[in-house]
């Protein structure tokens, strides 16, 4: 199978610490990793992972530093379509801090709020042998050329709704799937049942919002359910969502919505397991 990941790629510069810094204050890391990074960038290495062909469409270009999240990418056999592949400034990088006693994370970013494509800078055979779309919302306007042509196409669309961002409203309609974080809120939305209510009037089929170690919350026609976490001593939680994701891209062409959901979330437990978004890879399988 193949999906079509839409959205922000960077490069992420990874620390482990027993603390964060203080103003005017250096600390020494306990290790460190780098690698490419972006929610749709981190689930497209997951389902290519999981034993299908994934491509991310974003924006890179030829800085030098383009180099090091390529090589990675190659590493875990995903495809790159550069929609803007002459531009030569550097591509976003994201530091982030891991701490060690608890395994949450800090980021600092960019984002891809400087990188915006435009749809005529999309590949006319952009949708072609792909089974699947997902978008995490970084990339609006070329987003909603995928999404529309892959309504048209009967093609699948999973939004990756991390946070609300301007544009989704235009998106969120032509989805099959929307899993949402915590932290989505759309304009008006104060609770999660706002949050619920908001998508169900865009007429998607499917709905869930994750909740980080707590109940995976998902509603089907109407009736809410909730699916609970194991719970592990979180290591590094850095990417958890994205993995999710990327994992649901996976089941859900072989498995139902609620199914997909809790083998998804089997795969963003494991992945808290280890330091930074790839060592989770090399752990003992625990599920099928």
């Amino acid at each position: 199978m193949n999906g079509l990941f839409v959205g922000l790629t960077t490069l992420d510069l990874i620390y482990l610490t027993s603390e964060l810094p203080k103003t005017n204050q250096k600390i020494v890391a306990l290790d460190q990793t780098i690698a490419a990074g972006g929610p749709a960038t981190n689930a497209a290495v997951t389902f290519s992972y999981l034993k299908n062909q994934a491509t991310v469409a974003g924006i890179l270009g030829k800085h030098p530093l383009n180099q090091l999240i390529l090589s990675d990418l190659d590493t875990y056999s995903v495809n790159f379509a550069d929609l803007e592949p002459h531009r030569i400034e550097s591509p976003a990088v994201s530091s982030i801090f891991v701490l060690e006693e608890t395994g949450e994370r800090s980021v600092i970013s960019v984002n891809a709020r400087q990188t915006q494509a435009t749809p005529k800078q999309l590949p006319h055979d952009i949708l072609q042998g792909i089974d699947l779309v997902l978008i995490d919302g970084h990339q609006m306007a070329v987003s909603y050329a995928i999404a529309s042509q892959a309504k048209i196409a009967g093609i699948p669309v999973v939004v990756d709704g991390g946070s609300w961002k301007n544009g989704f409203e235009t998106i969120l309609p032509l989805a099959d799937y929307v899993i949402c974080s915590a932290n989505f809120f759309p304009p008006q939305c104060r609770t999660q049942t706002d949050v619920f209510q908001y998508l169900s009037s865009l007429s998607i089929p499917f709905i869930a919002i994750t909740q980080g170690n707590q109940p995976i919350l998902y509603q089907i026609e109407e009736k809410l359910e909730q699916i609970n976490i194991n719970p592990i001593q979180a290591v590094d939680t850095l990417g958890a969502g994205d993995i999710f994701h990327g994992a649901f891209c996976y089941y859900i062409l072989k498995q139902n919505f609620v199914e997909a959901l809790l083998s998804a979330s089997k795969i963003a437990t494991k992945s808290c397991l280890s330091f930074g978004t790839r060592q989770w890879m090399q752990l003992k399988e625990t599920e099928d």
